[in-house]
């Protein structure tokens, strides 16, 4: 494994790009590195929006376009670093298919505060995680930390509980604030589904009617299971409306 890198010496965020001028949810993105950048104590140029839009037409496609019509073509990643550099780099997206998803449960990574819940320089412990999932024959990884939920490998969790509401990892339990549930948030509330954080543990997660996944780069996915068991039934009106929302997004 990679010797850790220091958590403040970048902020970065994956955007959908399509290859040309357009990223998505570039608005969203670009002010959760600020925020971030603000609490890692990084200065970010106030000319940040208008460098990497202007970088954009030279960069270098990373391999062929995934053109599933739910998923981006490719990824940018955005990365300001600590010494006020801009880097971008383009890479491929995975083709997911519908069928649902299974996930493992892995351990979080410890990050002490203000770093929990950022978007920070080091970034190994979730592609180990990534990789955990994958050795253990499944397709993501859920992260907890003393019995609760709080993040996706590469992904932000979304389950949809029997009270109707659509609850998420909380941001001060250590959870990413995730810009693709951020996106498709108020599609979700035009269908008539609130969403909500909450502290989410694996109890609530095996009774839960649906549970899925949201990413820049894999969209929205249906689990459907965790560790082996079960979760609800896949597909229902929670990724029904949440799909919806992603593709006018995109």
């Amino acid at each position: 494994m990679p010797a850790p890198a220091d958590p403040n010496s970048a902020v970065w965020s994956a955007m959908g790009w399509n290859g040309g001028k357009s990223l998505v949810s570039a608005e969203l993105h670009f002010a959760r590195i600020r925020r971030h950048a603000k609490v890692l104590g990084i200065d970010i140029p106030h000319d940040l929006e208008e460098t990497v839009f202007s970088r954009l037409e030279a960069l270098e496609h990373p391999g062929e376009p995934n053109d599933s019509q739910d998923q981006a073509n490719f990824l940018l990643i955005v990365e300001a670093s600590s010494e006020g550099d801009i880097r971008l780099e383009p890479r491929t997206i995975q083709k997911w298919t519908d069928t649902p998803l299974s996930a493992v449960s892995l351990l979080a990574p410890n990050w002490e505060e203000p770093v929990r819940g950022t978007k920070h320089g080091d970034w190994e412990p979730h592609r180990q995680a990534r990789k955990a999932a994958i050795k253990n024959g499944a397709d993501i990884g859920l992260l907890f930390e003393d019995g609760i939920l709080i993040d996706g490998d590469r992904c932000a969790p979304l389950l949809l509980d029997h009270d109707g509401v659509a609850y998420h990892p909380s941001h001060g339990d250590g959870a990413l604030d995730s810009v693709t549930i951020q996106s498709i948030r108020p599609g979700l509330e035009a269908a008539g589904i609130p969403v909500r954080p909450a502290r989410l543990t694996l109890s609530m997660i095996l009774r839960a009617p649906e549970m899925v996944v949201c990413g820049s780069g894999m969209g929205i996915r249906a689990i459907g299971t965790i560790d082996g068991r079960k979760i609800g039934r896949p597909k229902g009106p929670l990724f029904t409306a949440a799909r919806n929302s992603w593709m006018e997004v995109i």
